[in-house]
């Protein structure tokens, strides 16, 4: 189970542990975005700072119907107390959880400010 809190500007947001390939380690709060499929965006100073690894470029399609692209990085997120390595985009904002990320799971959001968050494994 992970739990987060809705902020003043009405986002979904939860801690998020992070680790680079040689044991650097980074807390972030990230925003829950249902629009992104991917797994997670992270800025490039956090991709710097963590020593990433470039991996390739990936590409989407923003809500304007737009097509850009990204490069990637693989990255480890402790997530329900495991290590999983997932791809992350670089993004010049806040990181964002996508729906990948979510994929199996639950998520619960009490829509109000302070309202609680809630990510639970599926049964």
């Amino acid at each position: 189970m992970i739990e987060g809190v809705v902020n003043a500007s009405y986002e979904a947001v939860i801690p998020l542990s992070l680790r680079g390939p040689a044991g650097q380690a980074q807390q972030v709060e990230a925003v829950v975005d249902t629009g992104f499929t991917g797994f997670l965006t992270l800025p490039p100073s956090l991709i710097a700072r963590l020593g990433l690894v470039f991996e390739g470029t990936s590409e989407a399609t923003l809500a304007d119907g737009s097509r850009v692209s990204f490069d990637a990085y693989q990255a480890a997120v402790l997530w329900e107390g495991q290590s999983r390595v997932v791809l992350v985009d670089e993004a010049d904002t806040t990181p964002l959880i996508g729906m990948r990320l979510l994929d199996k799971h639950n998520l619960n959001i009490d829509v109000e400010t302070g309202g609680r968050v809630l990510i639970t494994a599926k049964a």
